[in-house]
């Protein structure tokens, strides 16, 4: 096949600027990497979780209650579009873990042992089905057998209903309902910690007195069915029952924290790629506007010699897009690789069968496309502008952009530079719109930098501000049924407590017009001292003696503000329903939360000194001891260790955050190296004459570098401040951009984020300057001298 005279000179001029191009080139695989990892993990895990909760036979409502008599299934299967029922037996046990000094969690699931469940069936990984008639024999979750070592046949002590048991392991399991297993209440997973455990129907039915009889109960509903039809008549139903309210899949715990995360991987596999291209698109149209200027004569000569206009446009805009393809393949490859090992990442999360990593057509496809679009319309006005110019114009060079004497050549500042920086500054201020250009792109390369060390600070903030100054207890306890003050009392007897301060929540349903939320209301006493309401800005806030404080998330999901009114329906005890006022709102960091001062929640229940719960401060010489004695409480359903919590947050926090820190290093660095060495090379292509006949005038090789890479040292510099600025706005649009109702984070840019911004920018400025160095060294006097004609 025959190349065409344009194509062979294409081939020639991305040769020669191999260099250029592979900078560029590079750029935009980073955009494309970002692009393909984010939404390729985005398209997995969707895939594996519709294909498990299919195969498994995933509820769509879910609901406790007290207990209800099992004939009321009948009842609830009677419920227009209800298509199948699953009735369960569900309790919160306390584990004693082999090797871990304090207690465990688990949660007990009946299942029957004569056949499958009808709703949310499990996977069994490994081992056998429960046998019939064997009431210690359970299966375990996975992510709990895994996380401590344990085998089939390993037994595992819990406190069941006041009597020590001892649980046998027969099989291995997952389970759609616990894809993402957290304790209740808690945010971050420790499957080291808390494990589920399904048992024989009547062995836990036994265990709990709930012989003929239900406290959970799963629904599938007819294709077509209103969702929320459906969970009123089951709430008025169960009503009488103890229920507990209704939730729709989307609310189920596990569901929502999956469904979460998948919306921010959805989200910044848009955004962070639209940033990265916005600079590569920004870079081309610097570089090939450049190149064309230096390509005038060629330019001239081509349409002497009869070229039209729109045939030198697509010559030139195939230089872009050919510089574009390379790109997106390269990005395609390397975000091929990252997503697997994002993938590997999050199967540590969330409990899969199988998560098989695919990246499909349609991803890779719209990498390229994207890739193509970006060069495309980033060369399009350099070409415009180069091939309009008119071939007799176009033969001579482009005149200088000013004939006036410099700012720098003016008595008083002239005898204070030496020659080398006032042709720098002279250079600078000739080309005012080209030195701009390169401390943008720099800048941009700045400001994602900046992006990614703020989200490590922001974290940080996080901790401190949620278990330093929100929750100062060194242990919180949850009690299996509402108690009396005197299991406060108990408490404070136990070996190395210091101080209990009483812990009292409620589930309640929140309705502010045709919007709701099922979660629990927290009663905080107005002289709390371990746990507190704390704002963003890391003040305490005081709670009011009436009405209830809200999470600024959750007042903008019912849409309310303070001052007005919401409807509280407490779904325990007597169920009270009352109006009552939001008198304020806390930009709190983790979940949803309702608080209310803890003697008028009391007041609202109608109770006294009742207690859910208590906080702990706690000796450190007495923890052994402190956690052999809550082992032993029938009484108590949940240890949380704080300390415990903190490193398993910052676990989880740094594996996530730390493999999209290295990520945004490696690429921004790519950025900035491509920005500074695109302005380096184009420079000394346009000067080499210059600089070649100060050789010849007997300047050293490090004085003619020095005139060069002293105007990088300059831009760069310049960059940084304004790289401060793109990366706050940066930063401040993609943590709203990420921000759910499981975590918040508050932007955090401190002296040290900025410190390594910086220097990753410098960094990659020396390495532009090394290589350009090198290029300087062997410049061709006698070839760059001789006069063009």
């Amino acid at each position: 096949m025959r190349i065409s005279a344009l194509n062979r000179k294409l081939l020639r001029d991305l040769r020669a600027m191999a260099g250029q191009a592979t900078a560029i080139a590079l750029v935009l695989a980073a955009g494309m990497t970002m692009w393909v990892m984010y939404l390729s993990n985005f398209q997995s895990l969707e895939r594996s979780q519709r294909a498990y909760y299919e195969r498994q036979r995933f509820a769509d409502v879910f609901a406790n209650l007290k207990r209800a008599p099992e004939p009321v299934a009948a009842r609830i299967a009677a419920i227009p579009g209800v298509a199948r029922t699953e009735t369960r037996v569900v309790a919160d046990v306390v584990l004693d873990v082999p090797g871990l000094d304090e207690p465990a969690s688990g949660r007990l699931v009946s299942v029957p042992a004569d056949r499958r469940p009808a709703l949310n069936d499990l996977y069994l990984r490994s081992g056998r089905w429960i046998a019939p008639g064997r009431p210690d024999e359970v299966l375990a979750s996975a992510a709990f057998v895994d996380a401590n070592g344990f085998r089939v046949g390993d037994r595992v002590g819990a406190i069941i209903n006041g009597r020590w048991r001892d649980l046998e392991i027969v099989g291995v399991a997952m389970s759609p309902e616990y894809v993402y297993s957290i304790r209740p209440g808690e945010i971050i997973p420790d499957d080291r910690r808390f494990g589920v455990f399904w048992m024989e129907r009547r062995a836990l039915a036994a265990a709990f007195d709930m012989e003929g009889g239900f406290n959970d109960v799963a629904l599938k509903l007819a294709p077509g069915t209103q969702v929320d039809e459906v969970i009123a008549r089951l709430d008025d139903l169960l009503e009488r029952h103890g229920g507990l309210g209704a939730l729709p899949r989307e609310l189920q715990p596990s569901h929502w924290i999956l469904e979460s995360e998948l919306q921010q991987l959805r989200s910044m596999g848009v955004a962070v790629p639209a940033m990265f291209l916005l600079v590569a698109g920004f870079v081309l149209n610097v570089a090939l506007n450049r190149a064309l200027t230096l390509q005038r004569p060629q330019l001239a000569a081509l349409k002497a010699l009869g070229y039209r206009n729109d045939e030198l446009a697509w010559h030139y805009m195939k230089w872009a897009l050919a510089i574009a393809a390379a790109g997106a393949l390269l990005g395609v490859a390397a975000g091929a690789w990252l997503g697997a090992q994002m993938t590997d990442l999050y199967a540590q999360y969330f409990s899969f069968p199988e998560t098989a990593y695919h990246v499909s057509p349609a991803v890779a496809l719209g990498a390229l496309a994207a890739s193509l679009a970006t060069a495309a319309a980033g060369a399009w006005s350099a070409v415009r502008r180069a091939v309009r110019i008119p071939p007799a114009e176009a033969m001579r060079p482009e005149p200088p952009a000013r004939y006036r004497r410099s700012l720098i050549e003016r008595p008083g500042i002239r005898e204070r530079l030496g020659t080398a920086m006032r042709m720098i500054l002279r250079n600078l201020e000739r080309q005012p719109l080209r030195a701009l250009a390169s401390i943008v792109g720099t800048a941009f390369a700045g400001g994602i930098l900046l992006f990614g060390f703020a989200m490590v600070a922001s974290v940080d903030r996080l901790i401190v501000q949620q278990f330093a100054v929100a929750e100062r207890q060194d242990v919180t306890v949850n009690f299996v049924e509402p108690a009396s003050a005197a299991a406060g009392h108990a408490l404070a007897r136990l070996p190395g407590v210091l101080t209990v301060e009483p812990q009292r929540t409620v589930p309640a349903r929140l309705r502010a017009g045709h919007r709701h939320r099922d979660l629990a209301v927290t009663g905080v006493g107005s002289d709390a001292r371990l746990r507190r309401i704390v704002g963003a800005d890391g003040r305490a806030l005081p709670v009011p003696p009436e009405g209830v404080v809200l999470s600024s998330m959750l007042a903008e999901i019912l849409g309310v503000g303070p001052g007005d009114e919401v409807m509280l329906e407490v779904l325990q005890g007597s169920r009270p329903h009352r109006r009552v006022q939001v008198s304020g709102l806390v930009d709190d960091a983790l979940g949803l939360s309702v608080y209310m001062e803890i003697d008028a929640l009391r007041s609202l229940m109608r109770e006294g000194a009742t207690l859910t719960g208590a906080a702990l401060k706690t000796d450190p010489a007495h923890e052994e001891a402190l956690s052999r004695a809550l082992k032993a409480l029938p009484v108590v359903a949940g240890v949380a260790i704080k300390r415990t919590v903190i490193e398993n947050f910052r676990r989880t926090m740094s594996e996530n955050i730390g493999l999209m820190i290295t990520i945004n290093v490696v690429f921004a660095g790519i950025i900035a190296f491509g920005v500074i060495y695109n302005a380096a090379r184009v420079s000394l292509s346009e000067r080499s004459r210059e600089l070649a006949s100060l050789r010849v005038l007997g300047f050293t090789r490090a004085e003619i570098s020095l005139i060069l890479l002293g105007e990088l040292v300059i831009l760069t510099a310049l960059s940084l401040p304004l790289g401060a600025v793109l990366g706050y706005l940066m930063s401040q649009a993609m943590v709203k951009q990420i921000e759910s109702e499981v975590y918040r984070f508050q932007l955090t840019i401190d002296p040290s984020t900025l410190a390594w911004a910086a220097l990753v920018v410098i960094a990659a400025a020396a390495v532009s300057g090394l290589v350009v160095r090198r290029r300087l060294d062997r410049l061709d006097l006698v070839g760059v001298l001789k006069t063009r004609e």
